[in-house]
């Protein structure tokens, strides 16, 4: 199938989900233009500008947030790509940039492509509007190699709405250097840690004020579990930056890392009442989950319930409310969140697997064997669990999650769009799965029709019709136990579901 064809296609299934499905909050609440940059192609291949692949997404998009045009940021294009098992290059198809901006929310795709013609780079972009599938025509700027900078600024003032109130000069102001800009970009690109501390090391060499460097550096240290390090380069953002809060977050966090629980939570603290936020909540959580028990500053559940009061997309708070209840041995708060959790994100292996050990607790033997099972499916990890305690039910410490990005726009969060255009197509294929055991436990096939259910379940763990439709095939072929097994879910993952719910009241 050609690329054109792919894209027609794409675009239709753009149009057609745009007018029958539920559009996620956090694409409801984005602004009427929503740019997504992907990286540039190389057109010539030339070795030595290989970096302004990233750079020309990265440059593009500061200069569009400057001049007001709201676009994603990298660090969630990354993730969406991550997610949607997209190589993060500049060579993809339409069809390609067009579903991967679909899927994150946004409204305008700019792709485009650059080459030098002897010391002169020229740049083109076009810009892909996806409720309209309409591609603009062709936009091109060029000038020295050394002028990068401005030439990504006249490039973004002809992509973004006009009247934007930012001089040229001042939108060349937001990277120091070129050669500071540079090392950057190659220190964000690097695959080995090594070279990425050097090149950004050498950014802020170059340009000491360049503070944001200074965070893609933090970031590697933390990788690296060099919490020491980390804070040392977190520190030296002086508190008049723009980059100030961000950075005392930062330092927080590595507090946190460093088992300075008190002085993190004390920090968190201040960061959120001058503002509040749900990453700062969640972290101050955790920070009272590690601490000591009976910690002065309130409990963890508090916290984390106020960051899902002002943050309802993350399934990671979810995750960590149900958590902290699990610890505070209340497992009907535990199973209510951690339902929530799995809910928003099925293919959380470690919420499955405490729901499982919380519904075991509590005498939901069936149901719970079903949570436990879907981990296992999903990661080898709970199987080496079992076998190091074997008949044991119990959850090790520390899974509690962290939030390391700080007053992001509810509007620019992309992992609830992702998650819920992942759920999306599971549920399209899912509804396939079913329709076919439906038919196929009709026809008393009832082999083919377990079959079915079983795709059905993997993909929807949560159809209670599937299981009901189980039941009834365990029953007709002596499986009694197992049917009151498939009817107990049934009617756990739907209380409404008064069929089940009558089969089973006849089987007791």
């Amino acid at each position: 199938m050609t690329r054109g064809v792919l894209a027609v296609l794409c675009l239709l299934l753009v149009a057609r989900e745009a007018s029958t499905q539920t559009v996620p909050p956090a694409v409801q609440a984005a602004p009427s233009a929503l740019y997504l940059v992907v990286p540039f192609e190389n057109a010539t291949g030339e070795p030595r500008i290989y970096w302004l692949s990233e750079a020309s997404a990265v440059l593009l998009t500061d200069d569009l947030v400057a001049l007001g045009a709201p676009a994603i940021r990298r660090e969630d294009r990354l993730r969406a790509f991550e997610r949607l098992r997209v190589p993060p290059v500049a060579a993809l198809s339409h069809a390609t940039v067009i579903r991967v901006g679909q899927v994150v929310g946004a409204i305008d795709v700019v792709t485009g492509a650059y080459e030098l013609q002897g010391e002169e780079l020229v740049v083109r972009a076009r810009v892909i509007r996806l409720d309209t599938g309409r591609m603009t025509p062709e936009l091109s700027e060029r000038g020295p190699l050394t002028d990068i900078l401005n030439i990504y600024g006249r490039l973004a003032r002809r992509i973004a709405p006009p009247n934007a109130g930012i001089s040229a000069e001042q939108l060349a102001q937001i990277y120091p250097s070129l050669p500071a800009f540079e090392q950057y970009i190659k220190g964000l690109l690097a695959e080995a840690f090594e070279a990425r501390v050097t090149f950004l090391t050498q950014a802020l060499k170059l340009a000491p004020t360049f503070h944001r460097a200074r965070l893609a550096l933090w970031e590697v240290h933390t990788d690296l579990g060099e919490h020491s390090d980390a804070l040392d380069v977190i520190a030296k953002v002086p508190p008049e930056h723009r980059l100030s809060r961000d950075a005392r977050f930062l330092a927080a966090t590595s507090m946190l890392h460093l088992g300075q629980q008190q002085a993190a939570f004390a920090e968190y603290s201040v960061l959120n009442r001058l503002a509040p936020d749900p990453a700062l909540l969640n972290n101050m959580g955790v920070a009272q989950l590690r601490r000591p028990p009976g910690a002065t500053g309130g409990r963890a559940v508090s916290f984390f319930g106020e960051a899902v009061t002002l943050d309802a997309s993350d399934p990671d708070l979810f995750f960590n409310l149900g958590y902290a209840y699990w610890l505070d041995k209340d497992p009907q708060g535990a199973t209510y969140w951690l339902r929530e959790a799995v809910r928003r994100n099925p293919a959380d292996d470690e919420a499955h697997y405490v729901l499982g050990v919380v519904l075991q607790a509590s005498g939901q033997a069936a149901e719970a064997a079903r949570e436990k099972e879907l981990a296992r499916r999903l990661s080898s990890t709970y199987a080496e669990w079992e076998a190091k305690q074997p008949g044991a039910n119990t959850v090790p410490r520390g899974l509690e999650r962290l939030r390391t990005e700080l007053d992001v726009p509810l509007s620019l969060r992309v992992d609830a769009a992702v998650v819920k255009a992942e759920q999306s197509d599971q549920r399209a294929v899912a509804a396939f799965h079913l329709d076919r055991g439906r038919r196929l436990f009709a026809d008393a096939r009832d082999e083919e029709a377990v079959g079915e259910l079983r795709r059905t379940l993997f993909l929807s763990p949560y159809e209670s019709e599937a299981h009901l439709l189980l039941g009834r095939i365990y029953l007709r072929t002596g499986r009694q136990q197992d049917a009151v097994d498939a009817l107990t879910i049934a009617v756990w993952s739907d209380p409404a579901n008064a069929a089940a719910k009558e089969l089973l009241d006849s089987l007791k």
